[in-house]
């Protein structure tokens, strides 16, 4: 079987010394694919670029809840054109961010949001989530859109807002912080989230797992938060392995 990383950022700044190295050495790792989001226009342009350059790397495109300040109709229409490239999977990563004191105003991010979800639904795609510090919000535009599919990427609500979300056919990420010592919601969350709702993801070059945390991210790394679910899910590594793989195709469309 082979890895599914369904969220890792290589158009970062953290990849420009070997981007291509790495890129290239991937599925010699054990990893087979890899979707990249972008988090502004130029990060989006540069994640469809990678995925046409690469066969195991697909892209999603979007504006991050940080770097949203000043968004209007021209970045919608360019997010509207790259996404319908062949290769674009998913609009993301979008969501709301209230743990910087200095991003843009929250009710900006919420319409910037709901702007992109309403592209999501129109173009017929799947949509990435970020919510930090800002879940009560994230979860009540997500189900002012009955229709609407995807992931709440490195998910960090509470097992209620999961099961919330689980019975309207989301998924939920999980990534490196489950391998923490401090990680005590997620075993929680975990445990009432089926296993065909689990998808795995790095955010390279962030998050890094136990025991490379501190060093760079990248998604050869991603057998160890594979590990920790599938001994908190009472299964094998390599089925959590396979059955995280088709979660990830089947989030994006890509059966």
């Amino acid at each position: 079987m082979a890895l599914f990383d369904t969220h890792a950022h290589y158009d970062s700044g953290g990849f420009n010394a070997d981007r291509h190295e790495v890129l290239a050495a991937l599925p010699e790792g054990n990893v087979a694919l890899v979707v990249n989001p972008g988090c502004d226009i130029p990060s989006s342009r540069m994640a469809v670029e990678l995925a046409e350059r690469y066969p195991h790397v697909y892209a999603a495109v979007g504006i991050h809840p940080s770097d949203c300040a000043g968004t209007g109709e021209a970045e919608y229409e360019a997010l509207r054109q790259l996404a319908r490239h062949e290769k674009v999977v998913a609009i993301g990563e979008i969501g709301l961010d209230y743990y910087w004191e200095d991003n843009p105003p929250k009710e900006f991010q919420q319409q910037v949001l709901r702007r992109q979800i309403e592209l999501a639904l129109e173009v017929d795609l799947p949509v990435i989530i970020h919510d930090r510090e800002a879940h009560g919000d994230s979860l009540a535009i997500a189900l002012e859109y009955p229709t609407l599919r995807g992931v709440f990427h490195c998910f960090s609500g509470s097992p209620e807002m999961a099961e919330e979300l689980i019975k309207r056919g989301w998924f939920l990420g999980f990534d490196g912080p489950i391998t923490y010592k401090n990680a005590r919601r997620a075993p929680e969350v975990a445990a009432i989230t089926p296993l065909d709702r689990i998808v795995i993801e790095t955010d390279a070059p962030y998050l890094t797992p136990v025991p490379f945390r501190g060093k760079r991210n990248d998604s050869r790394y991603l057998s160890y938060v594979v590990e920790k679910l599938a001994e908190w899910k009472g299964v094998t590594a390599e089925e959590m392995e396979r059955i995280t793989f088709e979660n990830g195709k089947r989030l994006y469309g890509m059966e």
